[in-house]
């Protein structure tokens, strides 16, 4: 009963247009509050406890890093350069955002911020080819959800911070499935460009010369090397996750200063209030998650969500699609960071009972929290990007179904074949 009145109150609060950072704070606040035995106090330990975290301190760095390369021109050279590789094939601005979004998602780590920088770049140009907005809008936002599955990701980095797995096997657990969902997105545009629905996808253009490409290559080459410092640094040992952030902060602040020169000193400031108010948020959630995750655990929400995927079935398998699956339901309707951190210890508690690797487990959990941000009622990046083509939201969520049911399938490969997220990690002793 405890449980039911704790998430009915937290969907009511989240269902009359309550912030969610309100709504768990509250949700939380009053749980503690009412129940027996309990010091109030806890509400405010438990929230400061949550970000007493070194690992937590890269999420500042990152988010600014983002901040910076996505306003400092480095968005426009990498869209460029994906249209040089694939402009050639049929629905190429479709292909072009698949190959920008994976590009980009090597220094933003946000899916809503790919929605954002990639959308107002590529559904304006792919409305006047033709597309119809719906469609220019569902291919965007999917394609976004790339940026916190190829590293480096703010989720990961929530995850490793609370459950202790390695940061940097995280980053390298998320390398293959990146390229594999692009893979796949990319190979079912190629798929819609053959039906007569899609006479926009038919839309192509000359294959690049060689000397286009190296052009591609000379504009776009400082935003590529982003990730082989970042990347290459945590992996070569030479810094950590949290230090990796600053170094990505450099980077991005001498890149978009000195090389694109498209921040200038005087637009500092706004790019730092914009970094700031992300960074409260995401860091508001994650606190206020941190009291809500304790109270679950007081009134043993890890032992019971065990117990009713137990009671479902005995096999492995099927307990981990059951546990995806409400994960995925609870996404539908909360925001999708503030579900992960309330479900990462049932995760961590169910995956230890029945031996998950916990880097699998980890990549699993932030797919499905990210396909939760694409399916509606209440699909973030849909709304981004249906904003940005000033397109109406049921027609964007009718043509992102069938790139939702890929999603789906996309999902169920990595469950059922683990070694696509822990090769590499484990290729390279994690």
């Amino acid at each position: 009963m405890t449980l039911i009145l704790l998430f009915g109150g937290l969907l009511a609060l989240v269902g009359v247009g309550l912030p969610v950072l309100l709504a768990i704070g509250l949700t939380s606040a009053a749980g503690i509050f009412v129940m027996p035995g309990v010091n109030f106090a806890l509400f405010a330990q438990r929230t400061f406890a949550m970000l007493d975290s070194f690992s937590l301190l890269a999420l500042p760095y990152f988010i600014l890093a983002g901040s910076l390369m996505s306003k400092g021109g480095l968005s426009g050279a990498l869209v460029t350069f994906a249209q040089t590789l694939v402009g050639h094939l049929r629905g190429s601005l479709g292909h072009t955002s698949v190959v920008a979004c994976t590009a980009m998602a090597n220094v933003s780590g946000s899916s809503a911020a790919e929605a954002a920088s990639i959308g107002s770049i590529m559904i304006p140009s792919m409305k006047k080819q033709g597309y119809q907005p719906g469609l220019a809008a569902s291919i965007v936002a999917v394609a976004a959800i790339i940026g916190p599955i190829i590293p480096p990701s703010m989720t990961m980095i929530v995850y490793g911070a609370m459950t202790g797995v390695s940061i940097g096997g995280l980053f390298m657990a998320g390398i293959v499935p990146g390229l594999l969902l692009a893979a796949l997105l990319s190979g079912f545009i190629r798929i819609l460009a053959m039906f007569p629905q899609y006479p926009a996808l038919r839309h192509h253009t000359k294959r690049a010369t060689f000397r286009e490409i190296l052009n591609g290559i000379r504009g776009a080459w400082v935003a590529l090397l982003a990730p082989f410092i970042i990347l290459g640094g945590i992996f070569a040992g030479v810094f950590t996750a949290t230090e990796a952030g600053v170094a990505a902060c450099l980077y991005s602040a001498i890149v978009s200063m000195f090389v694109y020169r498209e921040i200038r000193l005087r637009d500092l400031p706004g790019i730092f209030l914009d970094a700031a108010v992300t960074v409260a948020m995401v860091v508001g959630i994650i606190a206020v998650a941190g009291a809500l995750g304790w109270l679950l655990s007081y009134v043993n929400f890890n032992q019971s969500v065990l117990a009713l995927l137990q009671s479902i079935s005995s096999d492995r398998h099927v307990v981990l699609l059951s546990l995806l699956g409400i994960i995925l339901v609870l996404t539908m309707f909360l925001e999708s960071l503030a579900v992960l951190i309330v479900f990462v210890p049932v995760a961590a508690y169910v995956g230890q009972a029945f031996g998950f690797d916990p880097l699998h487990l980890g990549i699993l959990m932030i797919v499905t929290t990210q396909l939760g941000a694409v399916t509606p009622p209440v699909a973030v990046l849909l709304f981004i990007t249906s904003a940005i083509a000033e397109a109406r939201f049921v027609d964007v969520v009718k043509h992102a179904l069938p790139f939702i049911g890929i999603l789906i399938v996309y999902l169920l490969i990595l469950a059922f074949v683990p070694q696509i997220s822990t090769t590499v990690p484990h290729l390279l002793g994690h």
